[in-house]
């Protein structure tokens, strides 16, 4: 049974990432998209394989499904699909939207979420025109990390009506930093929520 069989005209976020760790900036994109564009769930969705990073040595699935659940604990309004986990790859965006609008037709509208770096990047990932079909883009703006529009909607016409930007305070939290922080002791505290912090100490990561 769909875990979502209950819930009939969703609108649904999607939250995809490698999430090598989950930090607060996910969990503050997430949230103010929720409220800002009245979804009624977002789904973080961690990457099996990440298609523009080849070679990237990340940690393992399960534990970043394990952290990511335990980053999401607290908000009901948040939950963790293994869509792309538990599919072979090589993981495209694309297809994992089809696959889960497949598995959840009752949902009404969907928004996929990233920040303006990755939108800078659209152009680069599988089938950009066939992504936006399938969703609306909801883009946390990038100090630094400006997207030209007037290059994405030469490449990409339709993305003129399928972007909204969420009004969100600039976050500068980047995972590779994180992962030097712990690597070299230095505190995550208030970074990361507490129980991401517990157990990336407990499981010794990124040491």
């Amino acid at each position: 049974m769909n875990q979502y069989s209950d819930v009939s005209r969703f609108t649904l976020g999607i939250l995809g990432g490698t999430f090598d760790p989950p930090h607060y900036g996910h969990l503050a994109l997430a949230e103010t998209a929720r409220v800002q564009l009245g979804l009624d769930r977002v789904l973080f969705a961690p990457v099996g394989e990440q298609p523009l990073k080849p070679g990237l040595i990340v940690t393992p699935a399960e534990q970043r499904a394990a952290m990511t659940e335990l980053a999401i604990a607290d908000n009901p309004a948040f939950a963790l699909t293994r869509a792309d986990l538990d599919r072979p790859g090589p993981h495209y965006t694309v297809d994992l939207l089809a696959l889960l609008r497949a598995a959840q037709p009752e949902v009404e509208q969907w928004y996929f979420l990233l920040g303006e770096d990755s939108l800078a990047d659209l152009p680069r990932w599988r089938d950009p025109a066939g992504i936006l079909a399938q969703a609306r883009l909801a883009v946390m703006p990038r100090l630094g990390r400006r997207a030209d529009l007037t290059a994405l909607q030469a490449q990409l016409p339709a993305l003129a009506e399928r972007l909204v930007w969420l009004n969100m305070p600039y976050l500068d939290i980047a995972a590779t930093d994180l992962r030097r922080r712990a690597r070299i002791g230095l505190p995550l505290r208030y970074l990361v929520p507490p129980a991401v912090e517990a157990y990336i100490h407990a499981h010794a990561l990124y040491r």
